[in-house]
């Protein structure tokens, strides 16, 4: 019996070296839940089926090999080790690949794309462009060695020869093809757009539209046509766009995006070329349909020329109605010359009735008169006023004599001050032997106290007046 003591992390280093010897490089198939992809770049997910659940960890350096996108509820085989995460003593399953389980791998990858970029409206009818009815110049990406081209140019050869085929030439399958056809793409637009310059500065490429092409194959031939960035470019292109990949039973992104898709590439170049046998045949009938018009058209000026002719007159009966017109309107002219002239006569003594009325000379005796009349208003009210400011001024000066001390001096009273000249209202104010001043009607007189009595002095009443002095 082992009698050693483990320490926690050296038991969990011990059974996590002995799971990775045991169980490394297996399978395990599941459905994927609990999915977090951290900003680290790692995935840590729950692989679960109807008996069990196990912890995954997915590192960057791996998850990054993985072609489609990774949900809740996805299906996937994983190849990888078991493990234990030693920090916390948890089994876990290191993945270190994933496929897709039942669907392939590619096909999954197709659908998800497709539904991913459905739903950012480049699949939408509204922004599909209409193919140019009669183009000068098509510009074809595709591989110039596939059998692909070689159908196009027979076949515009054949339809339409006037039509010139630009090829721009891609790999069509393989790792980089879908960048090639995506960057031929932008060059046919940068060509139709004039900001890109043919190598030969004496030829002029100015494409009308874009056939993206390639034969048949399997699901993985066909890829680079199944690839987002191609999708993107079809999209963004200002030039119409026919795919033309593969047979009639193959389905590719860029058939969706396109504004039109062709089941083969002589299908595309069937749909860019008028047929010229039929356009003799509209070109006649349009001739024909045009000289009928002319011949009609021909018919009704001839008639018309007739119908003139039959109402045109002499010119000696016009110019004789145009005379008597003429002598007409003379008549009328004078009459209203007249006319005209009688009411300026009228109004001009109209007008000079009301300037005689308004004439400065009459209108200066007028106020001549009014400012006599005014002037002499005015005097005879200010000779009443005057009358009457007298008269108030008379009993004024008679009310303020009766009241005025001077006069209450004449009938024998007196104004007593002291000796500095203040007035002496009650005896308490003054002492025996002070000096004081007595002031009457014609003079003052200096007096000096001999005694002060208390016996109060009073006065008879004067009319009107009940006062004590």
């Amino acid at each position: 019996m082992d009698t050693r003591i483990y320490t926690v992390g050296e038991l969990n280093r011990l059974a996590r070296n002995t799971l990775e010897k045991n169980f490394s490089g297996i399978a395990v198939e599941g459905e994927i839940s609990d999915l977090i992809q951290h900003r680290s770049g790692h995935w840590y997910f729950t692989l679960k089926d109807k008996d069990a659940q196990l912890r995954v960890a997915m590192f960057r350096s791996s998850n990054q090999r993985v072609r489609f996108e990774v949900e809740n509820g996805l299906q996937v085989l994983l190849k990888g080790r078991a493990s234990i995460y030693e920090p916390r003593g948890s089994y876990q399953f290191i993945a270190e690949a994933m496929s897709p389980a039942g669907l392939g791998k590619l096909q999954l990858a197709f659908e998800q794309l497709k539904a991913k970029l459905g739903e950012a409206g480049l699949f939408d009818a509204d922004r599909k462009q209409a193919l140019p009815a009669l183009p000068t110049q098509i510009a074809v990406i595709t591989s110039p060695q596939g059998a692909a081209i070689r159908d196009i140019q027979s076949t515009f050869a054949r339809r339409m020869p006037g039509i010139e085929l630009i090829v721009l030439p891609v790999a069509v399958q393989g790792d980089g093809a879908a960048d090639q056809i995506a960057a031929a793409i932008a060059l046919a637009n940068q060509l139709a757009a004039g900001t890109r310059r043919p190598h030969n500065k004496d030829v002029s490429i100015k494409p009308d539209a874009i056939i993206v092409a390639r034969g048949g194959g399997s699901l993985e031939d066909l890829w680079s046509f199944n690839e987002e960035v191609v999708a993107r470019a079809i999209a963004k292109s200002r030039l119409p766009v026919v795919s033309a990949v593969g047979h009639e039973t193959d389905f590719t992104i860029a058939d969706f995006v396109a504004d039109a898709r062709a089941a083969t590439p002589t299908a595309a170049a069937e749909l860019l070329s008028p047929d010229r046998s039929e356009l003799n045949l509209q070109l006649h009938a349009q001739t024909r349909r045009l000289q009928r018009a002319m011949l009609h058209a021909y018919s009704r000026q001839v008639a018309r020329i007739a119908e003139l002719k039959a109402r045109l007159r002499h010119p000696g009966d016009t110019l004789q109605q145009q005379s008597q017109r003429l002598d007409h309107l003379d008549t009328r002219l004078r009459n209203v010359q007249a006319q005209l002239l009688y009411a300026a006569k009228a109004r001009l003594e109209t007008s000079r009735a009301a300037l005689a009325h308004y004439s400065p000379a009459n209108k200066s005796r007028d106020l001549r008169e009014k400012l006599g009349a005014l002037q002499r208003r005015l005097n005879t009210a200010m000779h009443r006023v005057m009358e009457q400011r007298q008269h108030r001024a008379d009993k004024l000066a008679s009310n303020l004599h009766i009241v005025s001390p001077l006069a209450t001096l004449q009938r024998g009273y007196a104004i007593v001050f002291d000796e500095q000249g203040k007035l002496l209202r009650s005896s308490a104010a003054t002492q025996a032997g002070a000096s004081i001043k007595a002031g009457l009607a014609d003079g003052t007189l200096r007096c000096t106290v001999d005694e002060i009595l208390e016996e109060k002095i009073v006065t008879a009443e004067a009319p009107g007046k009940n006062q004590t002095r």
